[in-house]
């Protein structure tokens, strides 16, 4: 009965969804630095840095900050 119920037309078990690829992290952080540029608050870089310290990006957003302190 289970079977049936999980069962496409074909009658054939049902499949899971396909996932979508994963998305590339630099991308993704690369798209968080430049919210926080066009945001240019000191609380946005901050989180940046919190987020993502170890990226060369985090060297930016540091650049940033002194600049806004200044």
């Amino acid at each position: 009965m289970v079977e049936k119920a999980n069962a496409d037309d074909s009658g054939k078990p049902g499949r899971s969804p396909i996932m979508p690829m994963a998305r590339d992290p630099a991308a993704a952080v690369a798209e968080e630095y430049e919210a926080a540029r066009r945001k240019g608050t000191r609380e946005a870089f901050e989180l940046f840095i919190a987020r993502h310290g170890d990226d060369p990006l985090a060297e930016k957003a540091r650049s940033e900050l002194k600049r806004l302190s200044r």
